[in-house]
């Protein structure tokens, strides 16, 4: 029998849990639902518990701790992790769950389809739109909606993912893991309701947008590092070129080099130039090996 596993993170969402956990129930009643709680100052823990889910606790703050702590303590065969604010459609679990199966998939994301013109704050939106297009131009992604928190993940996946993120930015982790390995991943429709009342977002829009931009360029810097080191030698051999054009000019025409200062620099930033071209033709040998050294943990798992 497959063993499923719904993992609910949680950070005081008490007045949302017992429904979620009861509605999962419902449609997962062989699952063995988790819910771990991440340090909240109201009564989450007694709601998890009383809708009869198994509690767990993570310390360390924020959201890519407990998803470090559920993939790395659980054992499954299916995990299906979904956010604990009741904003998700409990009633597509299944097929989440089947989709995995049936196909023999890594991971299965439920795409957040609004059935509400206020289920995703304005900023929250244009944030998932602009980081879904960054994902696409660093990444060639086709992920519609990277930061959904509704996924199906095979055990392969979640034994095999380092999950360095602390924050929020961890679904930006896991969807360019997915990508690095060519991890096989299909995205589903589902609805996404507004908050239950009295909860509210933890995200903040500026806040975590600014950290999740920061882990995005990272990881373009550790799985894509000829392209970015590329694209830094580019700009500082045309630069300096264009700083050497005038007084290359002024050398043949007098003999002399009157603006020295200006032939040092643009000679420096043409050096450095190549030297990031160099660097990042070491980093992608050496990021090649990382993705191999990743793929074979993968399929030991």
């Amino acid at each position: 029998m497959t063993k499923i596993a719904v993992l609910i993170p949680c950070y005081n969402e008490g007045k949302a849990i017992y429904k979620v956990v009861q509605d999962f129930k419902s449609q997962l009643p062989e699952a063995q639902i988790y819910v771990y709680d991440n340090n909240s100052n109201d009564n989450t823990i007694a709601e998890a518990k009383r809708a009869g889910a198994i509690v767990r606790l993570e310390p360390r703050q924020g959201k890519g701790h407990v998803v470090r702590s559920m993939f790395a303590n659980i054992e499954a065969d299916v995990y299906l992790m979904v956010d604990g604010d009741g904003t998700y459609d409990f009633s597509r679990a299944r097929e989440l769950v089947n989709t995995l199966l049936e196909n023999q998939l890594d991971m299965v994301i439920g795409v957040r389809v609004e059935k509400t013109e206020t289920a995703h704050r304005a900023g929250h939106k244009f944030g998932n739109q602009l980081f879904n297009f960054a994902l696409k131009v660093l990444f060639q992604s086709n992920f519609k909606d990277i930061f959904s928190g509704y996924r199906a993940f095979s055990k392969r996946m979640v034994k095999s993912f380092p999950a360095i993120s602390n924050g929020f930015d961890i679904e930006t982790e896991l969807s360019v893991f997915a990508l690095n390995l060519k991890l096989a991943v299909k995205e589903i429709d589902t609805d996404f309701f507004d908050r239950i009342a009295g909860t509210q977002s933890k995200l903040s829009t500026f806040k975590d947008g600014f950290k999740i931009g920061l882990r995005m360029l990272a990881l373009f810097k550790d799985f894509r590092p000829f392209l970015l080191f590329s694209i830094i030698s580019a700009i500082l051999v045309a630069s300096g070129l264009i700083l050497g054009v005038q007084v290359i000019q002024e050398f043949i025409q007098t003999g002399l080099v009157p603006r020295l200062p200006t032939a040092v620099l643009s000679v420096g930033f043409s050096v450095v130039g190549f030297l990031s071209f160099a660097c990042g033709l070491i980093l992608d040998s050496m990021g090649n090996q990382r993705r191999e050294n990743l793929r074979l943990h993968y399929l030991r798992n």
